[in-house]
């Protein structure tokens, strides 16, 4: 392993120190130090997907002549596709990238089902891309001489290359700068409260990461009704257009959206087709923890963007932002007479049980009995 104080002073070396884009569980911990090091020896910008992240760095690119580094998880690789052959490509505008590509789903590993497919294909795609790729060795001196034959490569070829991150390659950092963290209510205590609440008969599509798990752990405790539940395990910011095209399909039907703050904000966008079909089955949660928490906890957006005006000013009916037990329960009571699409925000405190386990059967296997469930509803 290497240390992320270490690798960031090669980088800082030959100039590059901006940074942008979407963390991974991968290199936590070289995000933990990102954060902590913002403004003070580096500039990290927070983006809202990996889309914008390339963008960024263009920018950066454009006004200073320097490089960008934009990290990400290899599932956030093929969203760049666009960015990446129709404005950095050299046969566009010829805008060198560094990208830092989390490997998921490395062949031979064990990992999560969603991350499979593109754990396959990560280098293949970059071939296809024609981007030049090196897998990082936890070895500074060979490091810090691939840094070199790539700063030589952006000088002579002017177009994106990229570092692939295995799992482990960085020491543990620890925070210096601690967030305060001043909600009481965790999201797992407020999806139990909203599922106890419900007719047992909606329809519910759960966010990645934390939140599926959460939901399927609820249901595994209670009748084991998995089949009312789409787990969207992978496609993260998916989750609300999945559930609005259900609740098209299916209006006699309510259909409720369990998301989080990072993936909302990464398809900000759905808000306004959700709202401009406007049907009035469709309620969707937020669980707002300012953090994308399965992979590290590193901060969101969300603390500067007000997404109930949002959702208002995109045509949903109703929209609310509470941060309590006593609010909650109050919250559940009304929306079940309020006709959609409805928003409620929660903020909740960070936190995850360390024993929460995954669903325990296949992805496919889930699809077809919620779409067995589904062929019954209206």
């Amino acid at each position: 392993m290497i240390s992320c104080q270490d690798f960031f002073d090669i980088l800082n070396q030959y100039d590059l120190s901006f940074f942008t884009g979407i963390p991974d569980s991968t290199f936590k911990e070289w995000m933990k130090f990102l954060v902590d090091k913002d403004e003070v020896v580096l500039r990290n910008l927070i983006a809202c997907n990996e889309c914008e992240a390339v963008a960024l760095a263009a920018g950066y690119h454009l006004a200073t002549n320097k490089v960008g580094v934009v990290y990400m998880q290899n599932s956030g690789l093929g969203k760049t596709v666009n960015p990446l052959t129709s404005l950095c490509d050299p046969d566009v505008f010829s805008i060198p990238v560094l990208l830092m590509i989390g490997w998921r789903g490395e062949p031979g590993k064990v990992d999560a089902p969603q991350h499979k497919k593109m754990g396959k294909i990560t280098l293949p795609l970059l071939e296809t891309l024609q981007i030049p790729y090196w897998i990082l060795e936890p070895d500074l001196k060979s490091i810090e001489k691939e840094i070199k034959i790539v700063i030589e490569y952006f000088k002579n070829n002017k177009s994106p290359y990229a570092f692939i991150v295995k799992k482990n390659l960085f020491q543990e950092y620890k925070l210096e700068k601690q967030k305060r963290d001043d909600y009481t209510l965790s999201r797992e205590e407020a999806i139990r409260i909203i599922m106890q609440n419900l007719n047992n008969d909606e329809i519910i599509v759960s966010s990645t990461g934390f939140v599926s798990r959460e939901v399927f752990e609820f249901r595994n405790s209670r009748k084991k009704d998995h089949y009312k539940s789409f787990y969207n395990i992978g496609s993260m910011g998916c989750a609300s257009s999945i559930g609005l095209s259900i609740a098209l399909q299916k209006p006699g039907t309510r259909v409720i959206v369990f998301d989080g703050d990072g993936a909302a904000i990464m398809q900000m966008g759905a808000f306004t087709t959700i709202g401009k079909y406007a049907p009035s089955n469709y309620v969707h949660f937020i669980f707002d923890n300012q953090a994308h928490e399965s992979t590290g906890g590193q901060p969101t957006n969300s603390d500067s963007v007000g997404l109930a005006q949002i959702a208002l000013a995109s045509n949903f009916k109703m929209a609310v932002t509470i941060s309590t037990k006593k609010e909650l329960n109050k919250v559940l009571k009304e929306f079940k007479n309020q006709k959609g699409p409805l928003l409620i925000l929660i903020k909740t405190k960070k936190g995850t049980r360390s024993d929460l386990k995954r669903p325990n059967k296949t992805p496919i296997q889930l699809k077809e009995e919620f779409m067995n469930f589904l062929n019954r509803k209206s």
